[in-house]
């Protein structure tokens, strides 16, 4: 990845340490909430993503969770700047989610354009779905959060809500979120399928794996057809960074954190990507149970909410345009007879039919990009055993490419959910390099 970035900061920003932190809050309206001698509050840093500072702030009252923007990719360091603005694009995408998915994202309570930073409501004592999911943590309340999550943001941010106007605002108010978008075009879409410098995968297990994957012209076209897709339609606000390690939950509550990819883009990235975490974490299970077969049940909780997501997510979306359905997109003055009526709810059928299909090519790039890319997950890179590791990352490439190149053939997340299950009971483990 070429990055044309060049490091800058505006006039007054810092990057904040502890004492920095505790000092700008104490100055704020918000000390009040948080009571006491500001020397008595906890602080402590506990950003574990690769882009951003993340505090921790507790007194006796309460506590928030606070966000900093640095400017540059935390993973990598300052050799690779990235705007501050992409605290901006969080900020405007939690406020517009808030707005249509109320209680499923966290509440603001600051925002300082500055420093690039955003105070929030502190989730406790939930924690990120994806490491509640490699210790085997069922929720039974997921699926049909996320659904409702995925659908109203969705289907509120489209043409099919708004007028031609509205919608084109939306695209322009998101439009300078480049370099987020650009993160994920060479990292999702382009860099696993070549030789790069940032791509690592599990070696020498999958060496012939990753070469077979960069000579493959079929699965390189269709991943550019999905490159071309996500630069060019921009159907909805989407989160862009959508997985299981942007969710945080108990139980009882699911919220949806970290849009700072937020962007005007294809609404089956966002679907895809999450449930392309999940069967990653299915893959995984083989190297978080303490003896085979352990985590059986777990595994069918994994497939059970794949289909769930999908199948509610589709319900809702369509039941949010019958309830909705006033944008420029689909005018409903053309469909008010009963045979327009009839014609509309099929090509309602038709437009998700063609949702799901792209919501399965972005599921098997955002699975591909994990195991041979830059950022992987601890799904798989907990796995210590680098054997048992490539096994699960093996079976995953494998779903993964048949879903891109096969797309068609997958006519129900039932199928997809069924592919998945016969390749982990199938494919052999690895013995060798």
């Amino acid at each position: 990845m070429v990055n044309e970035t060049k490091l800058q900061t505006p006039p007054g920003y810092r990057i904040l340490d502890i004492d920095g932190l505790r000092a700008l809050l104490a100055g704020l309206p918000l000390r009040e909430k948080l009571g006491g001698d500001p020397k008595e509050w906890t602080i402590e840093e506990v950003g574990d993503g690769n882009l951003n500072l993340v505090f921790i702030v507790r007194s006796s009252a309460t506590g928030f969770a606070v966000k900093q923007a640095l400017p540059y990719v935390r993973l990598v360091g300052d050799s690779w700047p990235l705007p501050l603005s992409r605290a901006h694009y969080e900020h405007m995408a939690l406020s517009i989610q808030a707005k249509h998915a109320a209680g499923l994202v966290p509440a603001i309570h600051h925002y300082d354009k500055t420093l690039a930073l955003i105070v929030m409501e502190l989730l406790d004592p939930h924690i990120i779905m994806r490491r509640g999911m490699i210790s085997g943590i069922p929720y039974p309340k997921f699926a049909d959060d996320i659904s409702t999550f995925m659908a109203a943001n969705l289907f509120h941010t489209s043409a099919l809500a708004h007028s031609a106007h509205d919608f084109k605002g939306l695209i322009a108010d998101f439009s300078g979120n480049t370099a987020l978008c650009r993160i994920t075009e060479d990292l999702i879409f382009t860099e696993p399928y070549m030789m790069a410098e940032n791509n690592r995968w599990t070696s020498p297990w999958l060496d012939g794996q990753a070469a077979s994957i960069r000579a493959d012209v079929d699965l390189k076209c269709a991943v550019s057809k999905l490159k071309l897709k996500f630069i060019g339609s921009p159907e909805a606000m989407i989160h862009g960074d959508l997985h299981t390690g942007s969710v945080m939950l108990t139980a009882d509550d699911t919220r949806v954190i970290d849009p700072e990819f937020a962007f005007m883009g294809p609404m089956g990235f966002d679907v895809g990507a999450l449930i392309a975490n999940l069967l990653l974490n299915y893959f995984s299970q083989i190297g978080h149970e303490g003896h085979v077969g352990a985590r059986d049940e777990y595994r069918v909780w994994i497939l059970d909410a794949v289909e769930q997501v999908w199948m509610l997510f589709r319900r809702k979306f369509i039941a949010q345009w019958e309830a909705h359905g006033t944008g420029d997109g689909y005018p409903a003055v053309l469909f008010e007879d009963p045979a327009g009526k009839a014609i509309l709810a099929r090509e309602r059928d038709a437009y998700m039919d063609r949702l799901f299909r792209d919501t399965l090519g972005f599921a098997a790039a955002k699975m591909i990009r994990r195991i041979l890319g830059l950022a992987h997950n601890i799904d798989l890179e907990w796995i210590t055993d680098e054997q048992t590791r490539a096994t699960a990352e093996a079976r995953s490439l494998l779903l993964a490419r048949d879903l891109m190149v096969n797309t068609e053939s997958y006519g129900s997340i039932g199928t997809v959910a069924e592919a998945a299950r016969r390749i982990n009971a199938l494919v052999p483990d690895i013995k060798g390099p």
